[in-house]
């Protein structure tokens, strides 16, 4: 049977490469015996991957010694509470910019930690643009952002200048474009758009930003410094998630680091939004200038081409295509991993619609 063009929003494609890899380690893993399914995570076997894992992602956001890397479980959901268990002032307050569905939930969470501040949001417009004009001062504990919203199909292009700490989850376009990664204090991601399988969180955290809150009784897998000082294993981590997500950040190193990736995206989307701006019969869902990299939302416009449509693109053996239950229409993800070809092939179909 032929692989399919994988649109999915995640779990999503990922390189061929590191299906056969890691296909391969739970059968032998670097050919001790044991698969990597049944490791003991204290074993120098896996040691050694964690340290690499954590390693790369500092290789390839350029940051230093000042930075900690962890691999969390929980989903970058966890990662709504932790951060202002963590880093939120006992009577303090944070600012949020509300972006998306991803954002409000990383709102009501923060809510339920002390005060916030929605300091911007397109909510009233249904996300279809990012909020631009905003200010963050020093009052806040710090300011929370989503860098790419997966349903709404946009992305912030430029982070504002803050008097605070920045945090931001980078779940859907992590390693898909340069950035100053240094600009941030503290970035979470889940792994299952451009890292890996789902059950890992990526946390990339300056370590001088986990001063006393004044909170006390932080439940421990809460605290960033407890899994800091066990170097990401206060518990047993996702073992197999973290080997995945280390083959896929190497496979990212090999073929051009970031900025090789970040041009290949930006083909990608560029010969798709090409061709929803061209054709009558589609449009996106959001402004141009906040258009996503990784996630394209579109509609049809014509719903008498609904039928002949969704046969078309099922037929070319794309999958992953329907749009997010809240927003409807359809969705192509198109994360680092998506060849150029698959789009095409979406492309062809679009164009095949008369």
């Amino acid at each position: 049977m032929s692989k399919k063009h994988n649109f999915s929003a995640g779990p999503c494609i990922l390189p061929q490469e590191v299906f056969e890899k890691s296909a391969a380690a739970i059968l032998d893993f670097n050919g001790i015996g044991l698969s990597i399914l049944e490791i003991s995570h204290r074993s120098k076997d896996f040691v050694a991957v964690m340290d690499e894992a954590r390693a790369i992602v500092k290789r390839l956001m350029n940051l230093g010694d000042e930075y900690e890397v962890l691999y969390l479980g929980g989903g970058a959901s966890l990662q709504f509470a932790m951060v202002p268990y963590n880093l939120m002032k006992v009577g303090g307050k944070a600012a949020y910019l509300d972006t998306g569905t991803w954002a409000a939930g990383a709102i009501k969470e923060a809510k339920k930690v002390g005060n916030v501040d929605i300091v911007g949001s397109s909510k009233e417009e249904n996300y279809s643009f990012i909020p631009k004009d905003y200010k963050v001062g020093a009052e806040y504990d710090y300011f929370h952002c989503t860098s790419n919203n997966t349903i709404y199909g946009t992305q912030m292009k430029t982070f504002p200048e803050t008097d605070t700490l920045m945090v931001c989850d980078m779940s859907s376009d992590i390693f898909s474009r340069q950035l100053d990664f240094s600009k941030f204090d503290l970035i979470y991601a889940g792994a299952q758009k451009n890292m890996g399988p789902a059950g890992v969180t990526l946390v990339v955290i300056k370590k001088e930003i986990l001063e006393k809150t004044g909170r006390e009784n932080i439940p421990s897998y809460f605290d960033y410094a407890q899994h800091i000082s066990k170097e990401s294993m206060l518990n047993t981590p996702p073992v197999f998630p973290v080997y995945a997500s280390l083959l896929t950040l190497q496979h990212l190193e090999n073929n051009g680091g970031i900025a090789a990736a970040e041009a290949r995206n930006e083909a990608k989307a560029q010969l798709l939004y090409d061709e929803i701006d061209s054709n009558p019969l589609f449009e996106t869902f959001c402004v141009k200038e906040d258009r996503s990299l990784m996630n394209i939302s579109f509609k049809l416009l014509d719903d008498t081409k609904k039928e002949e449509f969704d046969a078309a693109w099922k037929a070319a053996s794309i999958n992953g295509l329907n749009g997010h239950r809240s927003l409807g229409g359809y969705r192509a993800s198109i994360y680092n991993a998506m060849p150029i070809e698959s789009v095409q092939v979406l492309v062809d179909v679009m164009r095949s619609i008369k």
